[in-house]
């Protein structure tokens, strides 16, 4: 029987997609006809699929490897892999795969030279002075920290490039090896700006209700602060509403790439033997709770409930459309190694979701875990002194955010767990969260402190407990020894010929242990008694 040929892996990334910004979500306002195609004909939609961490870097980390943040320390923005670790894109390039990605990183430690090249065969840079000329003709409408633009008659940003090249690269290969495709957009992460001809595509009549700050109660400090320092209180309510809607036109904007994306893969014969993924490392504020943008330890469905599709190749069995079944998304990991008959190299905390893509009933897990945050003491984990021993420019966009960090109450470690019906956030302060979303979709009102939740409470706590016990860390798979080469030597030396010495030696540094070096002498000595 013949080995089943490996699918090409493409991985569609927007950066900072909500779940709830694709038309079969249940948004009346957002418009994505490919996604929302893709997810009614073709591929499986998890409409609980849950970030571990929702900012940037952190979350990149933990889905390309199948690692919670807390295993390794990636739980901060300036913390990105290393030599010594691997990703999802490295073992597939050691597994034969030719592994093309954008430049788009946020995953590797870009000060160690080469490293990026070992987790895949070819990065397209884009051009950045194109970029600058871009942003250059942009305004910020007077409200900097709100990242609000608003229409531009202008092209934005580089994700068209991008596209472009990872469509040059479909459309031509250079290998005949299975493809790995990893196209990370920046999209619709902000600034809050957008084309026209996507902007027109919104309907602002249909917009879902805004969460207002003014609606909630024992919400998290952090949020406070960065409505503090972002001067947010003052933003006119027709400017939530159109930052919302630009946000949607992001949205539509990558539902376009994304078929074009599509497209190419049809055009070039490869689109049935492609597993294409399509998942954001976290989601967005976009106006809820008088916010733009995100918080790194505040845990909102808004933020941490992300796109997640998943279309196998042609051969294997899908149940097409939406599912309920909880995901994290370190399972997205989980998943391409399956799909791509790959094993993975380090032991790893993600479940394949191929039993929930092939029946969309079956469940894959019971609750979902999210982290973020810092101890006090851990200066070197806020964005704010990052920046540089004076910290970040006002002039920065991102000042507000990095403000709030200095708070260490404001930006303490926090935990949530969730099963879809309720959420529960601890923090070792105290001031956790309870939240009953059957009833209270958009977490209104932090329900911790009242009795008749205890028994839940109580319960999440103990699950909470369960998870950080069972996936507080790894072994690595590869033993080392207890002994240094000096220490075998010194031991089997007076048993070893003289004339035998560099044999012996060169057997220890092989890896020969004590007993096998001991037995070599032995043997050595018993042969060399022998001819005598």
């Amino acid at each position: 029987m013949s080995e089943k040929k490996r699918p090409n892996i493409i991985i569609f990334n927007p950066d900072e997609m909500r779940w709830d910004s694709m038309g079969h979500m249940g948004n009346p306002a957002a418009y994505t006809p490919n996604l929302d195609h893709f997810a009614e004909e073709e591929a499986v939609s998890f409409s609980h699929a849950y970030c571990q961490n929702p900012v940037c870097v952190p979350s990149r980390c933990s889905f390309t490897t199948g690692l919670y943040p807390h295993v390794r320390g990636h739980r901060t923005m300036g913390y990105l892999l290393h030599e010594d670790e691997t990703s999802l894109f490295k073992e597939l390039k050691e597994a034969g795969y030719y592994v093309w990605m954008n430049s788009r990183n946020d995953l590797v430690a870009g000060q160690i030279h080469g490293l990026a090249a070992a987790h895949a065969d070819e990065i397209y840079y884009y051009d950045w002075q194109k970029q600058q000329k871009q942003w250059a003709s942009m305004q910020d409408h007077g409200y900097h920290y709100a990242h609000y633009m608003g229409v531009t008659d202008v092209e934005h940003g580089n994700d068209s490039d991008d596209l472009e090249a990872a469509i040059e690269r479909i459309l031509h290969p250079v290998s005949d090896q299975p493809l790995c495709l990893f196209l990370g957009l920046n999209n619709p992460h902000p600034p809050y700006v957008v084309e026209e001809k996507y902007y027109d595509r919104i309907d602002k009549k249909k917009l879902p209700e805004r969460i207002k700050k003014e609606e909630t109660s024992g919400k998290s400090r952090i949020m406070e602060k960065i409505r503090e320092y972002s001067g947010m209180d003052d933003f006119p309510e027709e400017l939530w509403e159109d930052m919302r809607a630009v946000y949607l036109a992001q949205c539509t904007m990558i539902d376009d790439m994304f078929g074009r994306l599509c497209e190419a893969l049809k055009t070039a014969g490869i689109y049935d033997e492609c597993a294409i993924f399509v998942l954001s490392d976290h989601g967005d504020f976009a106006g809820d709770y008088d916010l733009p943008e995100k918080a790194q330890n505040t845990f909102e469905d808004c933020l941490v409930r992300v796109p997640l599709l998943v279309k196998p190749p042609k051969g294997d069995s899908v149940d097409a459309g939406v599912t309920d079944s909880i995901a994290e998304l370190v399972d997205f990991y989980a998943t391409v190694m399956d799909y791509a008959q790959v094993s993975p190299t380090h032991d790893h905390f993600g479940i394949s979701l191929r039993p929930a893509i092939e029946d969309r009933k079956e469940i894959i897990r019971k609750y979902a875990f999210c982290e973020g945050g810092r101890m006090e003491v851990e200066e070197q984990c806020d964005e704010f002194h990052s920046e540089g021993p004076h910290g970040a420019e006002k002039t920065s966009c991102y000042w507000a955010r990095m403000m709030a960090q200095c708070d260490s109450l404001a930006h303490e470690k926090g935990t949530m767990i969730s099963d879809g019906h309720y959420k529960y956030v601890e923090r070792p302060s105290g001031n956790n969260e309870f939240y009953l979303l059957d009833e209270d979709m958009g977490e209104r009102i932090n329900r911790y402190e009242e009795f008749r939740h205890s028994d839940q409470v109580s319960l999440m706590k103990d699950e909470l407990l369960k998870w950080y016990q069972t996936t507080c860390d790894i072994v690595p798979r590869k033993y080392d020894r207890r002994f240094t080469e000096e220490r075998i030597w010194s031991i089997v030396e007076g048993m070893c010929p003289k004339e035998k010495e560099a044999e012996v030696r060169e057997a220890i540094r092989n890896g020969a242990t004590i007993m096998e070096a001991a037995q070599c002498c032995m043997g050595l000595r018993k042969d060399g008694a022998g001819k005598e």
